[in-house]
């Protein structure tokens, strides 16, 4: 079995486009997607880092959110996890290219899972 590897973190920003050029100006991170509500996604082509635009209508504050597994069988993890007696991961909702599954961990921080990883689905092709 492959290992599960973090694939991304999350965080929730005020300006998700100043955040996203600080990480490319002084990191010399990759920004390979963009959100219509503005949210950025940079990379250092290992790890992501998703800088998910503050709504000011939100009730999520800004600072840590989530972070994100890729793994090679979402079934498997899962059953992994409801054996642990922590909820089934749910699939996310809308058209989310980046992650299909919501878990938590026992101690309710969220975490997603993707079978097809964390860059936008057309750059695999």
């Amino acid at each position: 079995m492959n290992r599960p590897r973090l694939k991304h973190l999350a965080l929730v920003v005020q300006d998700a486009a100043a955040a996203a050029a600080f990480y490319r100006d002084t990191l010399q991170m990759e920004e390979f997607h963009q959100d219509p509500d503005g949210s950025r996604f940079v990379t250092d082509g290992y790890i992501n880092l998703a800088l998910i635009q503050q709504r000011l209508d939100g009730d999520v504050p800004a600072g840590f959110n989530h972070f994100g597994f890729e793994v090679s069988d979402v079934a498997s993890v899962a059953d992994r996890i409801t054996d642990r007696g922590v909820a089934r991961p749910v699939l996310r909702g809308g058209d989310r290219p980046f992650a299909e599954y919501r878990a938590t961990d026992p101690e309710g921080n969220w975490f997603d899972l993707s079978e097809h990883g964390f860059l936008p689905p057309d750059a695999a092709e």
